[in-house]
């Protein structure tokens, strides 16, 4: 089963159905005590990363015992950020630390016309590094964003994409793996990152 954690910063409506579509067997734990029993975890989210902060050292021990005990990890926008070390989007909290470097606001180049920030809709993967979590995804292929915040480009970026900068959209580190965009909402491509993961579940 793999555990679908909510602190409440995201719809997990639409997750759930994306997992259904590729027949993932999904619980939402209540308690952290309940993750005894996930074989993996997600951690989905959107908006403030202060939102993270209903993680409390409970929930993050419990995360980090099953991750030691072999079970694979996939954060999904928010969730992905919180994989680093934290953000300047509230530098008081940590985050989960697994990966290197911290999270910043977009800060797109100069252009004509102004590139938006947040970075709302469609746009390319630039695939950068090899790795489980993006098996028969194609460079090039197009996924969904929603987000202000990016997470830096490090030895673990396998994707990247170009929003006035560039900027890590996949990440890998082992059994540990992280999109800035949402799969639930990308389409055929979407489905294959969560397959992916599916499989790193086993």
């Amino acid at each position: 089963m793999i555990a679908l954690i909510d602190y409440k910063a995201g719809n997990l409506t639409s997750v759930r159905k994306a997992l259904a579509a590729i027949e993932a067997e999904v619980f939402t734990p209540e308690t952290p005590a309940d993750l005894a029993r996930a074989v993996g975890l997600i951690v989905p989210g959107v908006g403030h990363f202060g939102a993270t902060r209903a993680l409390d050292q409970e929930w993050i021990d419990a995360i980090l015992d099953r991750i030691g005990e072999g079970a694979p990890l996939l954060g999904i926008c928010l969730g992905m950020q919180w994989l680093f070390e934290g953000s300047e989007e509230a530098p008081e909290l940590r985050g989960l630390g697994l990966l290197s470097g911290s999270c910043r606001k977009l800060r797109p180049a100069p252009s004509d016309p102004p590139l938006k920030v947040p970075h709302v809709g469609w746009n390319e993967l630039d695939r950068s590094g090899e790795g489980s979590i993006v098996e028969d995804v194609p460079d090039g292929a197009q996924v969904y964003f929603t987000h202000s915040y990016v997470a830096p480009v490090t030895p673990h970026t396998v994707a990247t994409t170009e929003h006035g900068e560039v900027f890590a959209s996949i990440v890998q580190r082992g059994q540990i793996a992280g999109v800035q965009f949402h799969p639930e909402k990308s389409g055929e491509v979407g489905l294959t990152i969560l397959r992916n993961f599916k499989r790193m579940v086993g």
